[in-house]
This record gives structure tokens, sequence and C-alpha cells, in this order.
């Protein structure tokens, strides 16, 4: 151990400094890191958490503290996220030791919870080894991996203030707790087969005979129930699909290896680093042709979703039943997930043909993340497991405000000073169901984080069951438009703060001016944001038919410039009336015009579906071609698409056109308006080779590209926009409904 001493006469002048460090630095490992540190180095003092983050006081020699502070930053667990830190210098206080104090509650509490990491290779070595104590036990975790924000009730993050506190520490689990040179050293869900969470399987002898015999295995995982079937089995995943009244959209897949997983698919570096990071999400990869899995498990998507497994249950699992399994969320569509023993054999027992329970209860149900990656960077489709709650720092101080989102893709958040809480994923807001889930979301994170809004911040849209909440509440309420909401959250994300344009595209947004809006620009400069650019205008006719139904896109945009179209007489007349046909700037609906009107695809049996199949058409007949875009105004394009669909053009040479043309728009508008920064976001964006066109154009100039990484571009986001944007709010609108 290195020791210091001064020069002069050998006495030690002792220096005691004091830190604070705020963001996720509980549950993973910091206490016993910052012992051991304090230890190596001869410092006396000591560490803590608390609501506010980790606090730790040492008194010692200059040099020791000075390098304390310096390895702290440099050595500092992998998994804790610092967001801000606060050191102050006092005059030494005498300590004579160097302790880990018990944690401390307050009344202000910014310490951001670490998300549930995923098994790490330690525990994963020691799961199986038959030599191990904890050989074969499915809840086996430490301070660098398992649950966190799914059995946490309160800040600071201790044993007590989880749903752990109910099993008490056996003899040997004590001792590793207690053990600053273990792995354990104050690991909060720590546990063994002696004191820990036990499994209970009904219906069934083992959950591999389940699924090898073409069954429905419902499993309570890391933040909810999952319903399992054989991949390769089409009869087990369509019967999934009739009692979990799940038509197309595709089913993700848990796989047991990375070397599995390449078997299946393809997989870039990039998207391998995704896969096995301690988040372990979903990730969106390319499927080898003859890949063995069923067609019916992503019907009508280039894309199977795929995980590696999360926690050693699953684990476990794959190691008896070594093949693709799909792993879908256990609800029925448009419902919250499961997370109690009692709720999931009531809600899931029409659906599944066995049940894996157990007896350590879930805080908070938690999907799993999605991801994919586009140039090398992984963008979040889905923000969840592994990622929530994680706060994102912003560059201005806000108002403390709850925004509560869209209502598709729900997610909620609150501000605190200069960081915003994000919930975990809701989902959409179509049900009974959906919206108690999203009224327990509210209410967990203000809990959670002690914190009594000002003001609550919603959509402008009417009839957004969060905007009714959001009215109801009996707060000040702030209503901010959708695509100003968009671009400000990628904004915030990139810590934009010089003039851009923000850039939203997405399906549907309602407006200012009362029309569907989802193909703007907006140049922004500090708190004035003006509309500068928008698609030429269409109608919709038979309003949401049309986000299902393709063709009818394919009317509107014919109709608008007096091309004549083939379809029933009642869909002209609600055109030719104007009745039940809401105007659009859609470019997500211009996305299904196109494959329409190009053979692509002619419905959206689930959401995006004609857009996927354009951008597959685009994205394997790469071309630089593009077609004409002028100002927005799409005529050009269809009147060129008609010409080439006539003559015989390969529909993947006019699907690189159209997004080619699209990119060019965005290159043109940002030239004209002179800014630097082109932010994109909306659901449109979550489009690789459109957004890797625009990046591959903007790289050409001296313009920047600010995408989407740590937040959602799909409605995911929009909480965070809406609780950025309520800072250049002059005055919350009226209170109450």
């Amino acid at each position: 151990m290195r020791t210091y001493k001064s020069r002069e006469t050998g006495r030690t002048p002792a220096l005691r400094v004091r830190l604070t460090l705020h963001g996720a630095v509980q549950g993973v490992g910091f206490r016993p890191f910052v012992y051991r540190l304090a230890a190596e180095l001869g410092l006396k003092g000591w560490v803590l958490n608390s609501g506010l983050g980790l606090e730790i006081e040492v008194e010692g020699l200059p040099d020791a503290t000075r390098e304390f502070l310096d390895r702290l930053e440099s050595e500092r667990p992998a998994a804790a996220v610092v967001l801000t830190r606060e050191l102050s210098r006092h005059s030494a206080a005498g300590y004579e030791t160097f302790e880990i104090r018990n944690s401390e509650d307050s009344e202000i509490k910014t310490a951001g919870v670490l998300p549930d990491l995923a098994t790490c290779p330690a525990c994963l070595a020691e799961l199986s080894d038959p030599e191990n104590r904890r050989h074969g036990y499915p809840f086996t975790n430490c301070t660098h991996c398992g649950p966190r924000y799914s059995i946490v009730l309160d800040i600071p993050y201790d044993r007590r203030t989880t749903t752990m506190a109910r099993f008490k520490l056996c003899p040997a689990c004590r001792a590793e707790y207690e053990d600053p040179g273990d792995r354990r050293f104050h690991a909060q869900p720590n546990a063994c087969p002696e004191c820990g969470p036990r499994l209970e399987i009904t219906g069934a002898s083992s959950a591999a005979e389940v699924l090898a015999g073409g069954g429905i295995l419902a499993l309570k995982g890391i933040g909810g129930y999952q319903l399992l079937v054989d991949a390769r089995n089409r009869e087990a995943v369509e019967r999934l699909r009739e009692r979990k009244s799940r038509e197309a959209k595709p089913f993700a897949l848990m796989m047991a290896t990375l070397e599995a997983v390449r078997r299946y698919c393809e997989v870039s570096a990039d998207e391998a680093d995704a896969l096995a990071s301690p988040a372990a999400p979903i990730v969106l990869l390319r499927p080898r042709e003859a890949a063995g899995i069923a067609e019916n498990v992503a019907p009508g998507s280039p894309y199977l979703g795929v995980m590696l497994p999360c926690s050693p249950l699953h684990h476990l699992l794959l190691g008896e039943f070594p093949h693709p399994i799909v792993a879908t969320s256990g609800n029925r569509s448009d419902e919250p997930i499961a997370i109690d023993n009692q709720e999931a054999t009531e809600r899931l027992g029409p659906i599944a043909d066995a049940f894996v329970h157990h007896n350590r209860p879930i805080a908070r149900p938690c999907d799993d993340s999605v991801v994919r990656v586009s140039g090398g960077v992984p963008c979040l489709i889905r923000r969840a497991r592994g990622f929530a709650p994680l706060p994102v720092r912003v560059g201005h101080e806000l108002p403390p405000v709850l925004a509560v989102g869209g209502h598709l893709k729900n997610t909620v958040a609150i501000a605190r000073g200069r960081e915003v809480f994000l919930s975990q994923h809701v989902g959409d807001l179509d049900t009974i169901e959906a919206r108690r889930g999203f009224e327990r979301a509210i209410e967990d994170l203000c809990r959670l984080y002690c914190f009594e809004p000002e003001a609550v911040v919603c959509d402008l849209h009417p009839d957004y069951a969060s905007t009714r909440w959001a009215r109801a509440s009996g707060l000040p309420v702030i209503a901010v438009q959708h695509h100003q909401a968009h671009v400000a959250a990628c904004a915030a994300e990139n810590d934009v703060h010089e003039p851009y344009l923000g850039v939203a595209w997405d399906g549907t947004g309602y407006g200012m001016d009362g029309t569907i809006w989802g193909g703007e620009m907006f140049l922004v400069d500090g708190l004035k944001m003006e509309r500068v650019a928008h698609l030429r205008p269409f109608r919709l006719p038979g309003g949401e038919a049309a986000i299902r139904e393709c063709r009818r896109s394919a009317a509107g945009v014919l109709f608008e410039i007096g091309m004549e179209f083939e379809g029933p007489p009642q869909i002209r007349q609600m055109l030719e009336r104007g009745v039940n046909s809401p105007v659009t700037t859609s470019v997500g609906r211009l996305f299904d015009a196109v494959a329409a009107l190009t053979g692509v695809a002619y419905e959206n049996r689930f959401e995006g579906q004609a857009a996927i199949r354009l951008e597959c058409a685009a994205s394997s007949f790469r071309k630089n071609d593009a077609y004409a875009l002028p100002e927005g105004n799409w005529e050009p394009i269809i009147r060129e698409i008609f010409h080439d669909v006539k003559h015989g053009v390969d529909p993947r040479l006019i699907a690189a056109r159209f997004h080619n043309a699209l990119a060019g728009w965005i290159l043109a508008t940002a030239r004209e308006h002179g800014v630097r920064h082109v932010v994109v976001s909306g659901g449109v964006f979550q489009n690789q080779y459109l957004s890797m066109k625009i990046d591959n154009l903007l790289k050409k100039t001296e313009l920047i590209l600010r995408a989407h990484q740590r937040v959602p571009p799909n409605d995911g986001g929009l909480a965070l926009g809406q609780a950025v944007l309520a800072a250049a709010t002059a005055s919350p609108q009226r209170r109450g409904p």
C-alpha cells in the first residue's frame, strides 16, 4: 500500500474533502469501491447512500486525497452514471477509521435509480459450477448485476427499501454482504438457495418440457411475466397469436448465446456489443436465409428482434432448452404486463399452459427494451428494462413539472433542476387497463422521488387519454404541440443550444391549425420555434382507417393532384365532399401511399409495416437517384412513380429514389435557413436507410445531424420534450378540467 508522509516534519497535514455524486450511483458497488480505495490510500472518513446520491468524506494527506479523487473518476464501477459532482474542502475532523455508514433518508431525492442489469460473467460462472453453493440458483446476483429498478421501493437504495427486505440473509450471505473484499459487499439483492426467493412451477413438471411439447409458458422475469414458446414451432406460435390477440406484430426472440444468434441472424460488431451489454435489450437484426425460425414469428418484417438471456433464470431455462424461443410480454394486446403471481394466473390463465412463478415481488412492470443499431450507433426504439429510469441531463434549469407524454408508446417524466427522470415504457393508452397502468406509473415516479409537480405538461391533442388526465388533475396545465416536443426532446438529449432546424416526421400529431401534422420543420432559436416548412397537405379518406389501409393514403394524394385512382366509390365520395377525410401533412402517411402505389405493401397489419417494407426495398437497392421534392411538394414524386410503375421500373429503385428525395429536402431546407445543426425526431426516423442517407448528405457539407440515441425518436420520447418546453411556456393554461 502506498503511504504518504510530510517531507519536512514527517507529520500528516490532513485535508478533509466532502464529495456528493449525483446520478445512478447506488446499487453498483460504489460504496465498497470507495471503501477499498480509501483503505489503500490510508484515508479516513465515511461513505453513504442518501436521497441525493452518494456522499463521501475523506481525510488525509493532500497527495493521497488528490489521488483518491482522480481514481474515483477513472476507476469507478462501470455501471455507475455520474451526472454531476459537488466538491468542497474543509479542515480536518480527526476521523480515526473509514466506514460505510447507514443510508440516510432525505425529503429531497435526486439520486438516480439504476436500471436492472443482466447477469455478469462471474455470477454466470457460479451458476454453472457444481461445486458452488449457488449452482443452478435462478436468483444469483452481485453488485455488478441483477435487479435494481424492478425491486426498489424508495431512495436511498438499500435492502430495507427493496422488495428483498422480506428475505433475511443467511450467515453465509451476511458474511459476503459485510466483507469489503467480496463483490457482494452491500449487494442489496444478495441471496442464495438457503435464504432467497424460490421458484414454483404449475401446470407441468418442467419449463423445458412445456416448450418442447409445443406449449405456451408464462414465466415471471425481471420486470414482469413473459409468454414463451418454441420459435421453430409454427403451430405453437400461431396458438400464442390467437390467445394473445396479436394478429401480425412481430414477436421478440431470446437465444442462449451470441453464437446461437449468429446462426440465425447477421450480426455486426456493434450489434453484438448491444446484445451483450448489461442492458441486454432486444436488438433488431437481419435474419439469415433459411434460418429455421417459424415464418409467423415476424410476418411481413425484414427484421428479427433478438435478445440474450437477461437473468439467471433465463440462462437456466435456455440451458435445458437450447433453442430460440419467442419471448413476448405477459399480457393481452394493449394491456400492461402482469407482475403479480395471482394477477398473472387470472389474466394469463386463458393464454398459458403452464406457469413459472417466484416469490420475489416486482415493484413495477418493466418491459424489454428495443434497440436498433444505425451507423454503428445504438438507437432506442423502446426504453424500458436496462435503461429506465436513468435521467437525461439538460443544459438549463427546468421548472418542477410532470410531463405525461402522448397517447401511443407512452412514457411519463418528472423534471427537477437540470434532470428529467423518464419512466419505463408504459405503452398505448387505448384500454382501461392501459390507462390504469399509466396512472400507476405517474404515482410511482412521483412517490419514488418525493416529487410534487407545480404543473402538468401534456400534448395539444384534446382527446389523448394523457391530455384528459392532465385536465382532470387539478394542476395548472401546459399544452405542448406534438412535433415541437419531438424536436425539443432530441435537441435536449444532444445538448444543442444554438439555432437549429428541427425536423419532426411521423404518422400523426395534432397541429396548431387543427389538422393532422406529421411532416414538419421548425427553425428554433432559443425559446422561439417557428414552423418554416411542411409537407404538402392531402386528405385521408376514412380518417383512422387510412392508418391501416395504405390504399386510402394513395387515394388521398392522387385525388389532391387530380389523378385517377381505383377504389370503392365511397372513398371518392368522402374525398369529394370532405367528409371523414381529415387534412394531413404526414410523412408517415406519404410512405403508406408510396408503398401502395409501388405494390410494396397495401396495409399496415402492425404499426409502420408498410414503411418498413419500403425501407427494406430501398436498402437492397442503394442508389443516389432522387425524385424531385421542391419545398415539400410531393406531386412530382407521385407523378414520376406512376410513370415508373407503368414502365416496369424496379420497385426497389423507386423506394430508394423516394427516400433520397426526403433526405434532399432536409438538406435544402437547412441550407436555406443557414443553420449548422439539423435535429431529427419522430417515428419516421426509426428508418435506418433514411437516417443514414441524411447523415451522409450532411457530412458532405458543414451541417451536423443530431439524432436520438438514449431516448426513442417515436412518441416514447415526447415526455422529455414536453418537460423541456415547459420552461419556454409563458404561463400555464387554466387549472383543472
